[in-house]
Formats: structure tokens, C-alpha cells, sequence
């Protein structure tokens, strides 16, 4: 299993590169970044710091989105750090859900993500492809390489990321909502003639090493308030019950009443007091290392590929060298 360390680029950006090499260190392969220009700061400038002061860390966000950046710049940004540093990027992307919704736009359409993921790869990649009926192809690119994964949640997206996708990102780690969506990856994947097993399965969650269960909770409350925001928008198009979402996704947002996006992401927030201490349970990785250890081989049986740890919490340093130390190694065995 590969371990990816995800996090807000808040100032100063040399924090984040601080932190990045920290997890390289410790045995991460990946490091991941929100992206949302109006909340935090531009991640491409500080991924080509990440890339210059590391080895063979991959980096990419968690998550772009089709509207807040023309595709044939997003692929050529994410070229140039391809041409920079080796191939060592990967585009995670989504409909967009602060970052358009901050900037007053609603997030994208299916249609268009689904169009908009073949279009950033094949430009990236140095192909020609077709940007709003204009044949384009970036001349300058040679053997660049660029894994498109996309954020998934509802039935119809898990069946664009099998049918598209390089790979799958789950923003949660309850395993019954894991397998669950799994299968409906690979089984939309196989009816589109792809090999299932091809999709990589990325699940991202706040992780917090420690004794104690209900500061874990407070740091990492957060998270289920940041899903609910997708969840609602499940319960909105498909109903409270549904046989094509698991009540074990949506039920939890009942007492839900809006949210503000200025504390999105961020340990305290307001609009997350809705979130059950069971829920959080489920949908992180708390406790001593070796509940982290048991949980992710569980989620390694269901087809995890890489676990993305959500650093959004009073423990940064500490979550990395436990990684690094105890966890890391014993999913190596």
C-alpha cells in the first residue's frame, strides 16, 4: 500500500514543503493539496518547490475541478512539472465543490468532468484533443505522462471514474461505504471494457495517532462536515432512501443546516456540529497505531491502493513520524 499526505496550502508555503519532505522521509509517496484559489494559495507554484526539494515524491491536488482553470492550462501546468522534474505528477479531480462554490459558480457537471479528464490527459500527454471545438495540441511536450483520478461519491460518478479514470478517490475510510463503492468503480470499468483492476483506488481520511479518542474526534470532526457537503447534494438528487446511495453514506446529514465554507477543512468548525461521534469513527483513522494498522489492512483486502492521510489537525508532525515509524512499515509486510 502507498501513503500519500494531504494538505490546505495555508502561508507560509514553506510549511507545506517543510511537511512534504518530512513525509517523504517517513516513507510517503505522494503528496496531495486542496485547491480552492480563493481559500488558500495557489498549489501548482508551491508543487514545483515539493518537486525541487524532494526525490520522488509524486504530487498533484486532491482536488482540481473543469471551471476554475481552462483545461489546455491545467494540462500545460501540469506538463511544464512533468518536463521540470520527471513524470512526477497526477491530476486528482473532481466536479469542484469550495472552490466553485466560493466563487459563486455551482460545480460541473458529469458531462463536462468526464469530458474534461480525457481533454487535461491527452493534452498533458502531448496528444491532440478537441478544447470548446478547437483541435489543440501542446507542441512543446515530449513522453509526458499524466494518471487522471477522479473524487467520486454518488452512482453516477463511480460510473464515470471506471469508465475514465486512471484512478478512484474515496473521501472517507468506512469500509462497508469502501467496498461498496469499490464494486461499482470496477463493475462500471468492466462494462466499459477496461480492466478493473487497472483503476488505482486512492481512499483519503484525517488520521490522528493517539490515546485520546475525543481529541482525535474534535481535530477531525471537520471531515464529515466537508462529505456532507456532497452527501447533501446525493440526498437532494436521489432522495433520503435510495437503493442507488447506502443509507450508511447519507443518514447521518439529517440535522445538517448549511455550512460555511471560510472554516472548510479546518479542526473546529462550526458547521460541523452536526457530525456524530460515530461517524467520525468510521469515516477516519483514530486511536494508537495499531487501530490505524488494522483498519488499513482491512481496506488494503478491498483493493486500496494508496491511503491519503488528511493532516488538517493539531498533530502534523507527530501523525507523519507515527507513519513513518510503526504504520508504514507494517503495511510494507
Amino acid at each position: 500500500m502507498d501513503f500519500g499526505l494531504v494538505l490546505q496550502t495555508d502561508p507560509p508555503a514553506s510549511r507545506v514543503v517543510d511537511l512534504m519532505k518530512r513525509a517523504e522521509r517517513c516513507g510517503f509517496t505522494h503528496g496531495w493539496t486542496f485547491d480552492s484559489a480563493v481559500l488558500w494559495q495557489e498549489p501548482f507554484v508551491i508543487y514545483s518547490q515539493i518537486l525541487a526539494n524532494t526525490t520522488g515524491l509524486r504530487v498533484g491536488p486532491m482536488v482540481t475541478n473543469p471551471g476554475t482553470r481552462t483545461w489546455e492550462v491545467t494540462a500545460s501546468t501540469f506538463a511544464t512539472l512533468n518536463d521540470m522534474f520527471g513524470n512526477r505528477t497526477v491530476c486528482g479531480i473532481g466536479r469542484g465543490d469550495s472552490a466553485m462554490r466560493v466563487a459563486g459558480r455551482k460545480p460541473d457537471t458529469l458531462a463536462r468532468l468526464g469530458e474534461a479528464i480525457d481533454v487535461i490527459r491527452d493534452l498533458a500527454e502531448g496528444r491532440e484533443a478537441e478544447v470548446d471545438g478547437q483541435p489543440l495540441r501542446i507542441p512543446w511536450v515530449r513522453d509526458g505522462k499524466l494518471p487522471v483520478w477522479m473524487a467520486a461519491y454518488g452512482p453516477k460518478a463511480l460510473a464515470l471514474a471506471g469508465r475514465k479514470a486512471d484512478g478512484f478517490i474515496l473521501q472517507l475510510a468506512d469500509p462497508y461505504l469502501t467496498e461498496w463503492m469499490v464494486k461499482a468503480v470496477r463493475a462500471a470499468a468492466a462494462e466499459a471494457g477496461r480492466d478493473p483492476g487497472s483503476v488505482t483506488v486512492c481512499v483519503a481520511a484525517p488520521a490522528y495517532v493517539g490515546d485520546d479518542p475525543a481529541h482525535a474526534r474534535e481535530q477531525c470532526r471537520w471531515f464529515g462536515g466537508m462529505v456532507g457537503n456532497h452527501v447533501a447534494d446525493l440526498v437532494a438528487r436521489y432522495g433520503e432512501h435510495s437503493d442507488l446511495v447506502p443509507e450508511a453514506l447519507t443518514s447521518y446529514i439529517k440535522e445538517r443546516h448549511g455550512y460555511d465554507y471560510s472554516h472548510h477543512g479546518r479542526a473546529g468548525n462550526p458547521s460541523t456540529d452536526f457530525v456524530p461521534d460515530e461517524i467520525v469513527d468510521r469515516f477516519c483513522l483514530l486511536g494508537p497505531a495499531e487501530a490505524h494498522i488494522e483498519k488499513l489492512k482491512a481496506l488494503r483486502e478491498l483493493g486500496v491502493d494508496q491511503f491519503a492521510v488528511y493532516a488538517m489537525h493539531d498533530a502534523q508532525e507527530a501523525t507523519i513520524d507515527a507513519y513513518g515509524a510503526e504504520i508504514i512499515p507494517a503495511l510494507d509486510r
